[in-house]
């Protein structure tokens, strides 16, 4: 039996920057956790230098 090619075409009524939007909004959803994660990281890596400084200045 012969395998068969798949193809496959979209078509986008939308303009390329709504389109990029639409992604970009979507990649933010899937990622908040990480991101949300990362910035609490680098709050606390701030808050300990901070008082890594203040500490040691008395």
């Amino acid at each position: 039996m012969q395998k068969r090619k798949l193809n496959y075409r979209f078509h986008n009524p939308n303009s390329m920057a709504a389109t990029a939007d639409y992604i970009l909004k979507i990649l933010i959803d899937a990622n908040s956790d990480k991101v949300e994660r990362a910035i609490q990281a680098a709050a606390d890596q701030v808050a300990l230098e901070t008082e890594c400084e203040e500490g040691g200045s008395s």
